[in-house]
């Protein structure tokens, strides 16, 4: 009656020894497998990071905001062509890439390794972008051009306007004085409310204590300089005729006389392409027409240029009251403080432009 227990205690401690070397087994053939896995991980990484550098030409990444995982791929290869775009992705993901930290603009040139390239992404360390516009006309096409390389929408930028521009002092019609015609550098991801205070900046140091003195000289804000500027820059192309024509219209603003600018009556149409005013366009009923409403409009039919903010503030002394295009089409204009010969000037102009069919 003892054998069978005896092998029964047997058979009990065998099963248990057989248990034990199962789970010794298993855990450390799972331990293995991670050790493996880790190490496969840490070999394709570093083979990643020792493949070829970027050998194209110079080019940028573009990553926008909300983009997915798999726009940022597309990204990376067509910027970087498939194969060096797919080992970037490869270590991007590996780090950690989060699109929202890595959205933005970077600057790749040649030489650059696919793990140089991954880190500065992962990291959001991004190249700045060429902010760049001239004397343009109109808030809505400046919109357009600022935010041309950055990551907002021009509503978004006209929205910033409306929020900081005001506590500044602009009202709506002045906005366009609030900004100076540069080359600037700025991160892709600026915010539309910092890229709008930050180009203010540039302004108000453009606006130093001697160019607010001779604007107060001459009876004006820096806004109503930069009105009668934006007029001058739509008279003439010619930018050594410019102070000249600043200078007749100071002289018609001192001496009480309707500024009567063709600029103007274009702006308040809203058609730039208009090439001859005729009478009946000088009735418009807009504060923009200044054959009809005496003084500056309320505010820049365009953002002047820096040049010609000076003009005015540093305009020369002249008699002249009139000015009329020059029968030639040079650009340049005849001008005069006599009422009549201004008239026979206006004669031979409209000759000419029945002559050469314009309307």
């Amino acid at each position: 009656m003892n054998t069978p227990k005896k092998k029964k205690a047997a058979s009990g401690k065998r099963g248990k020894n057989e248990g034990t070397v199962g789970q010794f087994v298993a855990r450390h053939s799972l331990a293995i497998i991670i050790v493996a896995s880790v190490a496969v991980a840490l070999v394709v990484a570093a083979s990643l990071f020792t493949m070829p550098t970027y050998s194209g030409e110079s080019t940028t990444v573009r990553i926008p905001r909300e983009s997915s995982t798999a726009a940022v791929k597309d990204s990376l290869k067509t910027s970087l062509g498939s194969s060096m775009g797919n080992r970037v992705y490869i270590l991007w993901r590996l780090q950690g890439g989060n699109v929202n930290r890595s959205r933005g603009y970077y600057e790749i040139v040649p030489g650059t390794s696919a793990g140089k390239i991954s880190r500065r992404i992962v990291t959001g360390s991004q190249s700045p972008v060429k902010v760049q516009f001239n004397a343009t006309r109109g808030m809505e096409r400046l919109a357009r051009t600022i935010t041309r390389n950055l990551d907002m929408t021009p509503g978004e930028f006209l929205e910033a306007c409306e929020k900081v521009l005001p506590d500044s002092g602009f009202t709506v019609a002045e906005f366009q004085a609030a900004f100076i015609p540069d080359t600037y550098e700025f991160y892709a991801t600026i915010e539309p409310e910092s890229l709008v205070k930050r180009l203010l900046e540039y302004r108000n140091k453009f606006w130093t204590e001697d160019r607010r003195k001779l604007a107060a000289q001459l009876g004006m804000t820096p806004e109503q300089v930069a009105t009668l500027a934006s007029i001058v820059e739509e008279e003439t192309a010619k930018p050594d005729e410019r102070p000249i024509v600043a200078s007749l219209y100071l002289n018609r603003l001192y001496n009480g006389i309707k500024l009567q600018a063709d600029p103007t009556v274009k702006y308040a149409m809203g058609d730039e392409s208009i090439r001859r005013i005729t009478h009946d366009m000088l009735f418009i009923d807009s504060p923009y027409n200044t054959y009809l409403y005496r003084g500056l409009p309320p505010g820049p039919i365009r953002v002047p240029e820096r040049s010609t903010l000076d003009d005015v503030l540093q305009a020369p002394v002249t008699d002249y009251l009139y000015m009329c295009a020059r029968e030639d089409f040079s650009g340049y204009h005849n001008f005069t403080h006599s009422y009549s010969i201004h008239c026979q000037n206006a004669a031979r102009y409209r000759a000419e432009l029945d002559k050469r069919g314009i309307k």
